[in-house]
């Protein structure tokens, strides 16, 4: 007989009931190959003394495996293991392979062994990000006030049945206002796809624009998810020079007269990583070429609002006449960047789409918090919180900027952002930045390591550091710990 007293342990303190604990503990025997097709069961009596349990448990977790179709029972013999079951082996430890690689239980295609992990920023701990709005300033109360309030209302059980894939009406409208008002975009509900952030909305233009081996052109220094969602389309990426005015709009026009390009991704206002804004000249000069060789451009406008020393200029899309441009924005990552709603304009049809892919890769978004989202654009609640952190944010760069002068000149270079939420750093090349990143942790301070940033192209030894995040104690007490350690 098996060792069941020690195959079979119990767990009191459970809240799952004994009975069901010993029936999945023989459903694992036998799926494990312990336990064969016609062996035969311990009887109730003896299971119970040896597992210390009342028999009746026992009986009544028999009964069940034989309901589930895991066992029968023959009279005057007992119980048995299912004689129809399929003969499983004994589980065996993965084989490997020559180079002690474990062998996989079954064939698939791994396209991400390189991938950089994604930074969990949720722990309490103080750091110095990547560039994200200080959530301690948005109105979340405000937000989670409409969301049960519409919860609650007789008509907003309604929005707990499945949706428009393009996302709430009432947000697409409030949006629609929104771009209006702000950047000068006209445009209509219709025309608008509400998508789980920035990313979703780079992935379906990606899906629909490139196949494989095409051409896209992107930024010598590119968001790196841009640029690995475009690998992942099988697109090949064209790295064009990134200066202080942007792209280097002279170098794309001489590339399309040799390469045919099917699209352009670019940020033209804070440029990620290096937080440079295009010029107006670029911007109509990529608009003609757009229209001449018609390629799609892909514009991510990720924080447009807020830009603190003048008037942000106009994003691609409120200036072009000819529908060359994807226009892809966010509201969360301005707000919080847990709460995922962003946005994606463009051709009525490319918006269908894109709002067809997504149902199979998402079905909707979250309706009652976009209802929430539209409800807090409706009582001007967005407009204020974004006057009020644009004042704080403003502030806070500044703050940062004079501290990184005059505390880091000789190790640190960085020209001060016009707008965005962090400042691009070039450290000086004696510093390790992995080094740093890794000795500041042990202190207490969060810091990127600068791979993030880093691609085929471009290795510049630098990182974008996230003033906004940062109480005026709080920056202080995190650029003394960074002066400790790269002094």
């Amino acid at each position: 007989m098996l060792p069941y007293k020690s195959l079979i342990q119990v767990d009191r303190h459970s809240s799952v009931a004994l009975y069901i604990q010993v029936c999945n503990l023989f459903i694992s025997l036998i799926t494990d190959g312990t336990l064969q097709p016609s062996d035969l069961l311990p009887s109730s009596r003896t299971l119970a003394e040896l597992i210390g349990i009342n028999r009746n448990t026992v009986k009544l977790a028999y009964e069940e495996l034989i309901s589930q179709g895991w066992a029968e029972s023959i009279e005057r013999k007992g119980v048995f293991v299912l004689s129809s079951l399929p003969i499983l082996s004994k589980t065996k430890l993965p084989e490997t392979h020559k180079d002690n690689a474990p062998q996989e239980a079954f064939l698939w295609t791994n396209n991400f062994k390189n991938a950089v992990p994604s930074k969990n920023l949720q722990k309490t701990i103080l750091t110095i990000d990547d560039g994200f709005p200080d959530v301690r300033l948005t109105p979340i109360d405000q937000l989670m006030r409409e969301y049960r309030s519409i919860s609650r209302k007789f008509y907003g059980k309604n929005f707990l049945k499945y949706g428009s894939s393009k996302g709430s009406e009432h947000l697409r409208i409030a949006i629609c206002n929104y771009l209006s008002n702000t950047r000068g975009l006209a445009v209509s509900p219709e025309n608008i796809l509400i998508t789980k952030g920035s990313q979703m909305g780079i992935y379906l233009a990606a899906q629909l624009l490139l196949l494989p081996s095409d051409h896209i052109a992107v930024g010598i220094s590119n968001y790196l998810c841009a640029d690995e969602t475009f690998r992942q389309a099988g697109a090949n990426l064209l790295r064009i020079p990134i200066d202080d005015n942007g792209m280097d709009i002279d170098y794309l026009e001489a590339l399309l007269q040799r390469k045919t390009i099917k699209a352009v991704y670019i940020i033209p206002h804070h440029h990620c990583p290096t937080t440079v804004t295009m010029s107006m000249e670029r911007r109509l000069k990529l608009l003609k070429l757009a229209k001449e060789y018609r390629f799609a451009i892909i514009e991510d406008d990720y924080d447009f609002d807020f830009h603190y020393d003048n008037k942000p200029y106009l994003p691609l899309a409120s200036i072009d006449h000819n529908q060359n441009v994807i226009y892809i924005g966010s509201v969360t990552k301005t707000f919080a960047p847990a709460l995922r709603i962003g946005f994606m304009t463009g051709p009525a049809a490319f918006v269908e789409a894109a709002a067809s892919l997504r149902e199979l890769i998402d079905r909707q978004g979250d309706t009652v918090l976009e209802e929430a989202f539209a409800l807090m654009f409706d009582n001007g609640e967005m407009d204020r919180y974004f006057r009020k952190s644009l004042k704080i944010y403003k502030q806070r760069r500044d703050m940062f900027c004079e501290m990184l002068k005059s505390d880091f000149a000789d190790q640190i270079e960085f020209k001060i952002p016009e707008g965005g939420l962090a400042v691009w750093s070039a450290f000086d090349q004696k510093i390790n930045l992995i080094k740093m990143a890794a000795d500041a942790l042990k202190k207490g301070l969060y810091i990127d390591d600068g791979i993030f940033y880093k691609n085929e192209s471009f290795s510049a030894n630098g990182l974008r550091m996230g003033f906004a995040s940062l109480e005026e104690h709080e920056m202080v007490e995190a650029l003394k710990i960074l002066k400790t350690i790269i002094s």
